[in-house]
């Protein structure tokens, strides 16, 4: 794997060296910069130009979901989307969360997440998935399920709770477009249901649908059916 720049944005000392050590057992995380507060973080974020970021929520100067938005918004003003971000955070309440994907953050980690599973967020998080800490899994899904009860979309204010999609992977959806039936079955996994409900919706055997979701998850280039529910909304991919 070639070399992944991070830059780790975090106020607490003790957290910063353990974000390290624990990135740096990894011979291809180069950590680039660390900042303590929001208004360096944003600076290092412009000058550096890191692969991904690990942001902390609770910073002194600006909250991280903040610095998430504004950092996005600098991102779509000179077309850099280059570099990813990462929530790392101990809030683990519905309302940050859905902020934090409404800023345009692309993954959401709890700070007591063990180190490998940390390595395997950033790495993720790098190429271009979405990846979402168990711990908050459920409850992304049940925003989803509440929104969309029956699998049809709601209104574009809903959509826009996790909005915000890289370019590359939008470039990729338009490249590897997803087949209608293939459409159908993601609909349902928005809408919560598992294979042998799509399967009997759709009339079709619950082997076949195993075939689409597997279709559908290599072309969003996600890992499961959570990421692929959080893309499709932050696309628009659900109408």
């Amino acid at each position: 794997m070639s070399e992944i720049k991070i830059l780790v944005i975090e106020d607490h000392n003790l957290t910063r060296i353990g974000l390290r050590a624990a990135l740096q057992t990894q011979s291809e995380m180069n950590i680039v910069g660390e900042a303590a507060n929001a208004a360096e973080g944003i600076e290092l974020l412009k000058t550096l130009k890191p692969d991904v970021a690990t942001i902390d929520i609770g910073l002194p100067d600006m909250d991280g979901i903040e610095l998430t938005r504004t950092f996005r918004q600098y991102q779509a003003e000179t077309e850099d989307y280059t570099t990813k971000l990462l929530i790392l955070t101990m809030q683990s309440s519905e309302q940050a969360v859905l902020a934090a994907f409404a800023a345009g953050a692309d993954s959401y980690c709890m700070k007591d997440i063990e180190s490998e599973k940390l390595v395997e967020a950033v790495q993720t998080t790098y190429a271009g998935s979405s990846w979402i800490d168990p711990a908050i899994a459920d409850l992304v899904l049940r925003q989803i399920r509440q929104d969309f009860p029956d699998g049809n979309s709601g209104t574009a204010g809903k959509r826009v709770l996790i909005d915000g999609i890289d370019p590359e992977i939008e470039r990729t959806i338009e490249s590897y477009p997803l087949t209608h039936r293939e459409m159908d079955v993601l609909e349902l996994i928005v809408a919560g249901c598992d294979n042998a409900e799509i399967a009997k919706r759709l009339y079709l055997t619950v082997g076949t649908v195993k075939t689409h979701v597997r279709g559908i998850l290599n072309k969003l280039c996600v890992a499961d059916r959570t990421q692929a529910a959080v893309l499709a909304l932050r696309a628009g991919l659900v109408q």
